[in-house]
């Protein structure tokens, strides 16, 4: 059972929604099997609230799993209730959410079970990339029901009381839930298994709300959010001082310093999440080489370098941008890959899937380069020659094959100190960034206290792009 000090079903949909939003559809739903001695039992709603809300002023449909009424398994009924949701959100554009807390599979009702279990997964599929779909792991969330939180673009945790698993601690060979939790949230939250976890159901309901707010309705509306207002011209004199840390930069330069980071546990060298410039909705993904506190000292640091995790997650977010027309921005710090045996058994494959990604997504892209960019590494990072629309770059900046030094080492093998030195010149005036530039390989070298207004100007010009494709 989930923790009895957990709002009920009804409780968390009004805690969600707008007030007296809720509209509840199937109310009288309940179980139809008698086996087992389920005659005798009274399931209310079959386990599941269903029905649709507003969402600051957003239409959504909604699902929450009701843990009081047979641990919230699901069975037929109640695997209905959640399709004909689905059927009704793909018919008319609506995001569906949906409030996990569920033991399972309904073992009373045997293959009923499992066959409406596997109607969900299909409607859920047939959803992707056309609605967006968000689940929030509240309570018990194992096995089968682990699945619908990942087809979903999104999916939240409440750390204390939330249960996210396929299987359980205790099941996996030489573990148990004291050594490693596997089930809880800083696991979900470091393997990216959780996009959001977080403490409190108040706190996650508000993160949530802020993400339905930025998201489009479906894959053919645009997102964004009207009332938000920023001066169009607003200086950023702090942003070069804060690129090491993305989550940091990206906020300063967002209308009203909004960011919305997703997966900011995983692979923390990679930052992703959701920026507003004149109110659209911008995806951003950004190479990281510290974490920086309130302060601005450095808490934790990282190599300019892509790994396995970072591309994946960076890959994952730009798929889900590409299906609902959300432009992306890159800020491009990189000088190569991870080097170390376990990576080099998987990044190839890695940055194969987020060269891929990049080039194949026609929303609109634009890639600033904060730091150095090297080689084929910062190829994949949403350069021009990958396909970004726009590329800009930050004075005295980097950008070319590799270090100049590794350069003239390679070039001239046999070559003394003094010569070294002389062929890393060379090399690296071939570095500069106005070299570049002078080949039309960055559009234009721009001051970092006036990068909002030329990313915002940027992004302005490419809105009808996806339409003209």
């Amino acid at each position: 059972m989930s923790n009895s000090n957990a709002l009920s079903a009804r409780e968390r949909i009004k805690a969600l929604t707008d007030e007296n939003s809720f509209v509840e559809i199937g109310a009288l739903v309940t179980k139809r099997n008698t086996d087992f001695n389920m005659d005798e039992q009274s399931v209310p709603d079959d386990g599941v609230v269903t029905g649709y809300a507003l969402i600051n002023e957003k239409p959504v449909y909604i699902y929450s799993q009701d843990a009081a009424q047979l641990n919230g398994s699901i069975g037929e009924m109640h695997a209905r209730k959640i399709v004909n949701i689905y059927k009704l959100a793909i018919k008319t554009g609506t995001p569906v959410v949906g409030l996990l807390d569920s033991a399972g599979i309904r073992v009373q009702e045997s293959v009923d079970a499992l066959a409406s279990f596997g109607e969900i997964y299909n409607v859920m599929a047939e959803a992707r990339g056309l609605v967006p779909q968000i689940t929030a792991v509240m309570g018990n969330c194992g096995g089968g029901v682990a699945i619908l939180a990942s087809l979903s673009d999104f999916t939240f945790m409440e750390k204390e009381n939330g249960r996210f698993f396929v299987n359980s601690p205790n099941t996996l060979d030489n573990n148990y839930k004291e050594k490693l939790n596997t089930a809880g949230g800083d696991f979900a939250g470091k393997t990216g298994n959780a996009d959001f976890v977080i403490s409190g159901e108040e706190e996650l309901f508000t993160t949530l709300r802020d993400l339905v707010h930025v998201l489009p309705l479906n894959y053919a509306e645009e997102a964004g959010a009207d009332d938000v207002m920023d001066d169009l011209n607003r200086e950023v004199p702090e942003f070069a001082s804060l690129v090491k840390d993305p989550a940091v930069a990206l906020e300063d330069l967002s209308d009203n310093n909004f960011f919305l980071e997703v997966q900011k546990d995983t692979a923390k060298e990679m930052v992703t999440g959701f920026i507003l410039l004149d109110g659209m909705t911008i995806g951003a993904v950004a190479n990281r080489t510290a974490v920086l506190d309130e302060n601005g000292a450095e808490v934790e640091t990282f190599e300019p370098r892509l790994t396995t995790a970072g591309c994946y997650k960076a890959a994952n977010f730009v798929k889900v941008c590409n299906s609902f027309n959300i432009p992306v921005l890159t800020l491009t710090n990189v000088i190569g890959y991870a080097a170390t045996v376990a990576e080099e058994a998987t990044i190839g494959g890695a940055v194969t899937t987020l060269t891929t990604v990049f080039a194949s997504a026609g929303i609109p892209k634009v890639n600033l380069i904060v730091g150095n960019a090297y080689g084929s590494a910062y190829l994949s990072m949403n350069s021009t020659h990958i396909g970004a629309d726009m590329e800009f770059a930050l004075p005295n900046v980097k950008v070319g094959l590799m270090d100049a030094n590794i350069a003239a080492k390679i070039m001239y093998p046999n070559a003394d100190k003094d010569e070294i030195k002389t062929r890393a010149k060379e090399f690296n005036e071939k570095t500069d960034v106005k070299a570049s530039a002078s080949r039309g390989f960055i559009d234009a070298i721009i001051e970092p206290a006036s990068v909002r207004k030329h990313l915002l100007f940027a992004f302005e010009m490419l809105s009808t792009k996806a339409d003209n494709e």
